[in-house]
């Protein structure tokens, strides 16, 4: 079997192998544009795949990228174009091993990319028990941007597992000389790794929905208790700001406007609304 193992940049050699092995040129091109979707297509004489590989990039988020297979009669080729160091590993891992036929290797560099979406899961799951904590405790605004900042993550992750769980199934119901019967019950576990990832995401996305609706009603919860202070000082302070008021118009006629003890009596009679006030709140459980 002759395995050719391509990077990023070489193009030109892939072009070269396509003219050699009769690959279809819409294949070449899926491999030199990246950002395409996890598929598998049949050619008149190879299977082409698409698979998704997980990797960190430069600023810690995590990308997904493509990892392209022609699987043929007596040849595979593999086009990487992530430079992911673990799927580069998984690479040279079976480059070395002469034993394993085309559909093996498929299966197990398959295998390891899918087992790559674990400690994503684990990491977001990790995420979402400190938001849930923090959206009764600390109701920041910057934890709005983190929920939705994680939502736009498990939506791409869903879409990755959906299809190449869509790919592994169309291995499973179809019948390929090139891939064998005995390896059907790998995929089948394949499968099965995949659906269980996407109920995972599932139930994270349902937890993530439920901490954005606790972090609104914590926001709304702050707002009312801010709003009733203010509303409960403004009207304790009313029956004082009135009596000023009253009492500040200068009028001939107005009470105590010649007694030396004007002053003292219009305070004890706002201190005295104002306490009636006090207590009329407090009786109607209103503070």
């Amino acid at each position: 079997m002759d395995w050719h193992a391509l990077h990023e940049g070489e193009g030109a050699k892939l072009i070269e192998l396509g003219e050699r092995y009769k690959l279809h040129p819409l294949h070449i091109e899926d491999c030199q544009h990246q950002d395409q979707s996890a598929k598998l297509e049949d050619g008149d004489t190879y299977l082409f795949a698409v698979l998704k590989p997980v990797y960190t990039q430069d600023d810690g988020t995590r990308a997904y990228g493509d990892f392209d297979a022609f699987i043929g009669p007596g040849y595979l080729i593999t086009y990487e174009e992530t430079g992911c160091e673990k799927l580069l590993a998984l690479v040279e891992k079976y480059q070395t091993n002469t034993t394993l036929g085309n559909d093996q290797i498929f299966y197990r560099i398959l295998d390891g990319i899918v087992d790559s979406y674990v400690p994503v899961l684990d990491s977001y799951s990790e995420q979402i028990d400190v938001i849930e904590d923090q959206v009764l405790s600390d109701p920041k605004p910057d934890l709005l941007e983190r929920i939705f900042t994680l939502k736009r993550a498990f939506i791409e992750l869903r879409r990755v597992l959906t299809q190449t769980r869509d790919l592994t199934g169309h291995i499973m119901r179809s019948e390929h000389s090139l891939i064998s019967p005995k390896l059907s019950p790998y995929f089948r576990d394949v499968y099965d790794h995949l659906s269980r990832h996407i109920e995972t995401v599932e139930m994270s996305r349902d937890l993530l929905s439920g901490a954005l609706d606790i972090y609104l009603s914590s926001v709304a919860n702050r707002t009312n208790q801010t709003m009733k202070i203010l509303t409960l000082l403004s009207t304790i302070a009313l029956p004082s700001v009135a009596m000023s008021s009253f009492f500040g118009m200068n009028f001939e006629f107005m009470p105590w406007i010649h007694s030396p003890n004007g002053l003292i009596s219009a305070t004890i009679t706002s201190l005295s609304i104002t306490a009636g006030l006090i207590v009329f709140l407090r009786s109607r459980h209103w503070i």
